[in-house]
């Protein structure tokens, strides 16, 4: 009896083991899946690019960019403004959403936008200064290392800061100019987009069906789950990360604003807009900071430093585990490979989508091979 006891343990502990096995192997053969994914969508944009199609794609994206501004704000909004429509009429509660959403953002602006002109302004007004002090930091230190008379450092000294001039009051009044004009730009599509998410809004679910007939009835249903799946996945995130995002503006602005530095508001909002790249946004957005801080002195580019390391702890270890958790549920090496890919192609936005694009694709992914699963089934029973 004793034997056959430990023989039945044996048996379980091996079920157990060859279970264990057979998820990490399931796991690994998805994550392979995903990324070979990945380089087939690599090899496409590299051919479109080559064939110099990629650039007219980008101008038409960019053309009807309000489009997709009012689809992303529709889409963001349509939870909320579905449970006020079950007790008012729609078109009410499309516009006490908006209210609300505009009446936040507008206070936010009013307070922001004011205070971040006049900090531009009075970096740009201390920069030529502040170059002077590194100059003259330089020329101290190069004295107390004895490396003044070189003249390979002597060159890419001189170098360093006739480019460092060539950054007067003059460049940057133009780079202002070109800003605002930007700004302008960003601004007037925000409101077309605004204008467009509002009709959207109101007929949501009308367009919805509308889309769902264009496919055939044998597949509606599908179709159907698989927007169910993308919506809870993605929407999570983007709430998520918008909620981060205002977190570090804010934690930013009182950090830096406590280390003395110039331009606060404008650094603050870099860290926040870089922050949503997953492990390189934290750098493409502090570094800039850190040298700014430096240029006005040495404890206001250390205070600056410690400032940004305690907030990206306290966004790793309590912003996002309690507002996100692990919405995308990506492999940390998809990430870094879309990031690489989508940053090639597109730039900082590709960055920025390349994390919900990927968790999208891998949604995808996982509901066809879902259905295969299902049909080899049906086919061998």
């Amino acid at each position: 009896m004793n034997l056959f006891k430990k023989r039945k343990k044996i048996d379980e502990l091996d079920y157990n083991l060859i279970n264990e096995y057979a998820e990490s192997g399931n796991k690994v053969n998805k994550l392979l899946q995903i990324l070979i994914i990945i380089a087939i969508i690599s090899l496409g944009l590299t051919l479109l690019q080559r064939l110099h199609i990629l650039p007219i794609i980008g101008e038409f994206l960019s053309v009807i960019s309000p489009v997709f501004i009012g689809i992303l704000i529709a889409w963001l909004l349509v939870p909320l403004t579905d449970k006020l429509s079950k007790k008012m009429p729609r078109v009410l509660s499309c516009i006490i959403v908006y209210i609300l959403v505009l009446g936040t953002l507008s206070l936010l602006l009013a307070y922001t936008i004011p205070n971040l002109i006049d900090q531009v302004k009075e970096l740009s007004k201390s920069i030529p200064t502040m170059i002077n002090e590194l100059q003259k930091f330089i020329n101290n230190a190069t004295e107390n290392l004895k490396i003044a008379d070189n003249s390979t450092f002597n060159t890419l000294k001189k170098n360093f800061f006739e480019n460092l001039k060539e950054i007067d009051t003059g460049n940057i009044a133009n780079m202002i100019i070109g800003g605002t004009m930007s700004a302008v730009g960003i601004i007037s599509n925000l409101c077309l987009g605004l204008m467009i998410g509002f009709y959207l809004l109101f007929d949501y679910h009308k367009i919805c069906k509308k889309i769902f007939k264009c496919i055939p009835t044998k597949y509606q249903s599908d179709a159907r789950e698989l927007r169910k799946r993308v919506n809870s996945s993605l929407r999570s995130y983007v709430q998520g990360v918008l909620i981060v995002m205002l977190l570090v503006f804010v934690s930013q602005a009182i950090g830096l604003t406590l280390a003395g530095h110039k331009a606060p508001l404008l650094f603050a909002l870099i860290c926040a807009i870089t922050d949503i790249i997953p492990y390189f946004g934290p750098w493409i957005g502090g570094i800039p900071a850190a040298i700014v801080g430096f240029l006005i002195s040495p404890l206001a580019g250390i205070l600056t430093i410690v400032s940004i390391v305690v907030i990206q702890v306290l966004e790793g270890n309590l912003y996002q585990p309690l507002i996100m958790g692990h919405t995308m549920k990506l492999h940390p090496i998809t990430i870094m490979l879309a990031l690489l890919i989508f940053g090639h192609f597109f730039g900082i936005i590709g960055m920025i989508v390349a994390t919900p694009a990927t968790a999208t694709l891998k949604v995808l992914f996982e509901f066809i091979d879902e259905k295969i699963e299902f049909i080899n089934k049906i086919e061998n029973a």
